[in-house]
């Protein structure tokens, strides 16, 4: 099972990277969500690489009527949430054999001299895979600077850990292959609409 310390050492920063994807919506361990099970089966990172933004629209689920008197009221039942992302020229793969990562702290040196992605996060056949294994929905994971996610008085302190963990399923997925490579790895451009639950 993946620990707080696993999440640690994959972080190459002092944060880490803005999305996971996962098939759990993990649990908490030392006040952190990490998700449950193994790296690349049950959850992926994702590459901060030549990623673009990360676009969120929400969308209001109302009923909204106008009133005899001419008031409109408005019930409302949820807001959803539509995220957007993509990458250009991401690696198409983000390590050139299998990282061995320590099981424990989630370190390896074979990952750390054969890393085409910096950060070691997912590359484009990474994204695809998760794509095509994951028709129902999943979760992802988001890391960034919204501390309102957080009830504890220490609430402002908590840019080191994932903040918000949503129910998603894929909406649209594409990607081209941008540049081929010589005998290592391609870039590829890719793009992902996901749509909460």
């Amino acid at each position: 099972m993946t620990t707080s310390a696993y999440m640690s050492g994959r972080q190459k920063y002092s944060r880490p990277q803005a999305m996971l994807f996962a098939n759990n919506p993990g649990i908490v361990i030392d006040g952190k969500v990490v998700p449950e099970g193994t790296e690349f089966s049950d959850f992926i990172i994702l590459s901060d690489d030549n990623r673009q933004p990360i676009s969120f629209d929400v969308e209001r689920i109302e009923n909204r009527k106008r009133m005899i008197n001419g008031r409109q009221r408005s019930y409302h039942v949820a807001d959803k949430v539509s995220v957007s992302v993509s990458w250009q020229m991401l690696c198409s793969r983000s390590f050139r054999a299998d990282p061995e990562f320590d099981e424990n702290l989630g370190t390896s040196a074979a990952a750390k001299s054969a890393r085409f992605t910096t950060d070691g996060g997912a590359g484009g056949v990474d994204l695809l895979s998760w794509y095509q294994n994951n028709s129902g929905s999943f979760w992802v994971y988001l890391a960034y600077d919204n501390h309102n996610n957080f009830v504890s008085e220490d609430k402002f302190d908590k840019l080191n850990q994932y903040n918000e963990v949503i129910e998603v399923f894929f909406s649209d997925f594409s990607y081209s292959v941008e540049k081929r490579g010589a005998s290592n790895h391609d870039y590829w451009n890719v793009e992902i609409k996901l749509e909460e639950v």
